[in-house]
């Protein structure tokens, strides 16, 4: 099983893939660690960015993407720009896509802490939120 975690900030949408195979998670090499759209979002720049993910999808044999949930409002709500990346996302062909709350991906990690150090992974400090939706995912089914 290969997941895809995202994590959307801003115009970005930070990623970490996670592969499962005989029961050991493995970190797979990916070209990007970050996909970004301009800040006026046309629906050009949108649609080169959902080609853009769906061909990441499909060179990296992706099965499920799971992105992390963010509130509509209050002070951690996302902004606009956010939510039309998890709409393109969301509406792409030959993909499963999960969205993740926060409270899910911290219970799924209390249950099953993870059993490296973070700075070990080899993965980048912007990466971690995607990672530990990747993760909590693929523990919650196993």
């Amino acid at each position: 099983m290969r997941v895809c975690g995202v994590e959307l900030a801003g115009n970005d949408a930070n990623i970490a893939l996670l592969n499962l195979d005989n029961g050991m998670f493995l970190l797979p090499d990916c070209r990007t660690r970050k996909m970004s759209l301009q800040k006026n979002a046309t629906a050009h720049e949108l649609k080169y960015f959902q080609k853009s993910f769906a061909q990441l999808v499909q060179d990296y044999k992706i099965e499920t993407i799971v992105i992390r949930e963010r509130p509509m409002k209050g002070k951690f709500a996302g902004g606009a720009i956010g939510f039309k990346l998890e709409a393109a996302l969301e509406l792409l062909d030959g993909v499963k896509v999960i969205v993740m709350p926060p409270t899910e991906i911290k219970a799924a990690l209390k249950d099953n802490p993870i059993q490296v150090e973070f700075n070990e992974t080899g993965l980048k400090g912007f990466q971690k939120s995607a990672f530990e939706t990747a993760l909590s995912y693929m523990n919650q089914h196993l």
